[in-house]
């Protein structure tokens, strides 16, 4: 019962911190959840985890790592090979050997293995937790595929490395021949178990579609299942790296898929999206898991008379800055020799704050934390493994200080860098915008008398859309000015033609001056909506025509000469009015080549016209049918959209690749069909 709750509890913590990452996006979800790790261990209740380290792996490493290897990037990756390998290799081994030696120098009742073995499970890099503060800032795309390439092998060396470590620490016996020959056992056994049994699975796979057995949730199952089970086989039958298998096993995913998963879409959207799913719960828990541990190895820490709180810290930030200064000597080394030594001309020159941005960009994360929650309690001998609580703080505290450095210096860092991507989301906006207008013109002109209801319900959807990507665009406030104005200027025009319906109304003797004053006092308070407020949105020009009726309604009732057939006719005068101004516009709108914002003004006295009428209950099995149908003629109209701006330049490929992905997404969501 406790583990339920426990598990329930993350699964709150979860939601919780995306809406608090919502609002709060200057601080990365990760940081997020590990607060709310510690909050949740404030909770009345017995809420520690503890887990055995080789079923933490299995569960959290395995399936985190062999994501990674399903999108290893082949040709970004290998233009950077030899900086990624040595990031990989060489700068896991200078960060745990200078780490090591730092931290057992500090605190000597850490045996050097076991410091050895913090130094390995704090080289590898997350690109999550990077790719969380990236959304805000421009970081070089050179130095993201370098932390995301590096991370997809680093994770497994600095792994293996720990694991070595861990065991040297627990046997109490090392010896550096034999650690060697096991390495490479361990790594090239592995590496070999991951190519056989992902060629296996995939193999598989084949052989059970060519069955046909081609049902997507059965290949979404077994790909999930896949990394548990290369794990569980590598490690106990072969005893080599499970970690290893697992990323070369995603690695072939990759290759096969570039070659299949086209012909197979349903079963490629729906294991990305359950894959999204499984990995967002794993590594939440994972920082759910530090935050929930900082509090009791804290108490642990001072609960020893010869370290105290600050002393902690201070062990934390002199790790940090260790791993840092290392990371910094490593990327500046690199760079120079890149561009000096290798001849590489070709590439960027030499820039400190381009080897900064590599530095801080190398923060540590999930498999971290989940390698050093895996230290064994105790020894072979019985005893209890030395400084536990210690190392897991100071990994915890490393893991916290490099988030918070590189949340408040990479901003910084990369002032400036963010007008090329301002740019590109301002250009992706008003493609939106230019789509959800064409969207709305084509609902138009496929728009008769017997699918109206359904049209006037899509044209609003759309129409809502628009307004919400609209006030999306901080970046084009021009685009936004020039958009209000043409709505303000086309419902002016719409405000004039009723007051000339009503007053020929008057003139033919068809109302009398008392429904002529009323109707016309509305049509004033409209006009001062729209001069109040430039940038109101079809949302408040309802809502102000539906508090100037209140208002009018209420005048009336405190009249003598106020009774119901008087308000039935200011009603019906208002309805008459609006069809007219609707009238008036679509046969404007036949003489403009654009004339969607017409279209978007029309769809505001139609929506008014719905209410008034009360004719809104419309979603029986026609009505969902027609609109059905009409949206996927909106989906071809916006396919042809956007090529067109493709062509023409307006966007670029990977632009088109969004809204088309988008177009695609609905377009399978419509023509789904459930089935038990």
């Amino acid at each position: 019962m406790d583990l339920l709750m426990i598990v329930l509890l993350l699964m709150v913590g979860l939601l919780i911190s995306n809406i608090v990452s919502h609002y709060v996006p200057a601080i990365p979800t990760a940081l997020i959840q590990v607060a709310l790790g510690i909050i949740i261990t404030l909770i009345p209740g017995n809420y520690s985890f503890e887990m055995n380290a080789e079923w933490f792996l299995l569960l959290f490493v395995a399936p985190i790592l062999y994501n990674d290897g399903r999108h290893f990037p082949q040709k970004e990756l290998w233009g950077m090979k030899t900086l990624i390998l040595g990031n990989a290799f060489f700068l896991v081994i200078l960060t745990t050997i200078g780490c090591g030696y730092v931290i057992h120098y500090l605190i000597p009742s850490i045996p050097l293995a076991a410091a050895f073995a913090l130094g390995a499970i704090l080289s590898p890099t997350d690109p999550v937790a990077v790719t969380g503060i990236a959304k805000r800032i421009k970081i070089p795309d050179q130095v993201m595929v370098l932390v995301k390439g590096e991370s997809l092998i680093n994770d497994a060396s600095g792994l293996v490395a720990f694991k070595f470590a861990i065991a040297a620490v627990v046997t109490g016996y090392f010896s550096l021949k034999e650690a060697i020959l096991d390495f490479s056992y361990v790594f090239l056994a592995g590496a070999f178990s991951g190519l056989v049994l992902g060629i296996i699975v995939t193999s598989i796979r084949f052989r059970l579609r060519k069955a046909g057995i081609h049902d997507a949730t059965f290949h979404t199952l077994l790909q999930i299942l896949t990394p548990f089970a290369i794990y569980i086989v590598t490690e106990h039958f072969l005893h080599a790296s499970g970690v290893i298998a697992v990323v070369i096993a995603g690695i072939v995913h990759s290759t096969v898929k570039q070659y299949t998963e086209t012909f197979i879409a349903e079963e490629q959207v729906l294991t990305e999206n359950t894959w999204s799913m499984v990995l967002f719960i794993l590594n939440g828990f994972v920082f759910f898991l530090l935050g929930m541990n900082v509090p009791s190895s804290m108490m642990d820490i001072l609960s020893q008379p010869y370290i105290g709180g600050w002393l902690a810290l201070g062990y934390v930030a002199a790790v940090g800055v260790t791993i840092l200064v290392i990371r910094l000597v490593w990327s500046l080394l690199t760079s120079q020799y890149t561009y000096y030594v290798a001849n590489n001309k070709e590439g960027e020159k030499p820039q400190l704050k381009k080897d900064l941005i590599t530095t801080l960009t190398g923060v540590r994360g999930a498999v971290t934390m989940a390698g050093v929650l895996s230290i064994p309690l105790s020894l072979a001998n019985g005893n209890t493994f030395p400084e536990r609580s210690l190392i897991i703080f100071i990994a915890a505290g490393v893991i916290l200080l490099l988030l918070v450095l590189a949340t408040v210096f990479l901003p910084l860092l990369s002032n400036g860098e963010k007008d090329e991507e301002q740019a590109d989301e301002s250009e992706l906006g008003a493609a939106k915008i230019k789509l959800l207008l064409v969207a709305i013109r084509k609902i138009k002109v496929e728009m008769n008398d017997n699918n109206k209801p359904a049209a006037v319900g899509l044209m609003q959807e759309y129409t809502l859309n628009f307004q919400r990507n609209l006030s999306g665009q901080h970046n084009n406030d021009k685009y936004v000015t020039k958009f209000n104005r043409k709505i303000n200027e086309i419902r002016m025009l719409a405000i004039n033609i009723q007051r000339q319906h009503v007053s020929d109304l008057l003139s033919n003797e068809k109302i009398d001056i008392l429904v002529y004053d009323r109707v016309m006092q509305f049509f004033d308070m409209q006009e001062a909506a729209l001069e109040y407020n430039l940038r109101s949105g079809a949302k408040f020009f309802i809502k102000r025509i539906k508090h100037a009726i209140v208002h009018i309604a209420r005048r009336f009732r405190q009249r003598e000469y106020s009774n119901q057939d008087t308000w039935r006719e200011i009603t019906q005068v208002q309805i008459q009015a609006m069809k007219a101004a609707i009238t008036s516009l679509e046969d404007h709108a036949k003489t403009l080549q654009q004339p969607e914002y017409l279209y978007a003004v029309m769809l505001d006295y139609e929506n008014i016209l719905g209410r008034f009428k009360r004719i809104n209950d419309n979603h029986d099995e026609l009505f969902e049918k027609q609109k059905e149908e009409l949206r996927l003629k909106v989906i071809d109209a916006e396919r042809y959209a956007i090529r067109k701006m493709y062509e023409t330049g307006e966007i670029n490929k990977e632009q088109e690749k969004k809204l088309r992905r988008n177009s695609n997404f609905i377009e399978s969501v419509l023509l789904y069909e459930h089935i038990e």
